[in-house]
């Protein structure tokens, strides 16, 4: 059965038309226009991926995204941010907040219709780590997307938590920003939003870790590496 995806938008002329594009190409579709049906169905319908715009009536798409992030039921359910803002800011809290790509308006059918295949194509692909790995202090459960340092959970993003699981992955091989925004993000990475993006969740993420964020080396010029003290 194809995919489903949850369209918020409270434009209705716009909400048709991705409605219409979503099915012809074999999408299924639900829809919301304001921010609390969004999280309502999101909890309910269980969509494979979710169009959000950020200006919506009452609670905004930034929230939405804070909150679907937060809530275990739709903390890995993929978000693409649609909206009419060109300012870095707001595209740059959205991607901390753990979404996954952004298209602004006005955009073509045909480019997001490729760019939430690349996130749903990205997801199935992601090879996944079964168990736990433990590294000194720092436990990482694949299984139930967790981390722990000294059997304390520390919260993290779906983004930080994908960027210390791609690192963990790469096994000490140095990954490059640009590989980075690919595998995790997907993006076209010739803007310099996109290339802070990287080391701005480096930077949250190793905040997170404290003491365990001396695992996560830097390479000047190139990107990072995770330091790994035994084979896993």
């Amino acid at each position: 059965m194809k995919e489903k995806i949850l369209i918020v938008e409270d434009e209705k002329d716009i909400a048709k038309m991705l409605e219409y594009n979503l099915k012809k190409e074999g999408f299924r579709t639900i829809s919301a226009s304001d921010g609390e049906d969004a999280l309502d169905l999101a909890a309910r319908e269980h969509p494979d991926l979710i169009l959000l715009d950020l200006m919506l009536p009452g609670i905004d798409g930034l929230e939405v995204c804070r909150t679907l992030k937060k809530e275990n039921k739709t903390a890995a359910v993929p978000i693409i941010m649609l909206t009419a803002k060109a300012q870095e800011a707001d595209k740059i809290v959205g991607l901390e907040l753990g979404a996954d790509d952004y298209v602004t308006k006005p955009f073509s059918p045909r480019e997001l219709i490729a760019r939430i295949k690349a996130v749903l194509r990205r997801g199935k692909e992601k090879e996944k780590l079964p168990g736990i790995l433990q590294i000194g202090d720092l436990s990482v459960d694949f299984s139930k997307i967790s981390v722990s340092i000294k059997n304390k959970p520390i919260e993290l993003t779906s983004k930080e938590f994908e960027l210390l699981k791609t690192l963990i992955q790469a096994k000490g091989r140095v990954l490059s920003r640009d590989y980075l925004l690919d595998t995790i993000w997907g993006f076209d990475h010739a803007l310099e939003i996109q290339t802070r993006t990287v080391d701005v969740h480096v930077r949250t993420l190793r905040k997170k870790l404290k003491s365990c964020a001396r695992y996560i080396i830097t390479v000047k010029n190139y990107g990072y590496r995770f330091e790994i003290e035994r084979e896993y």
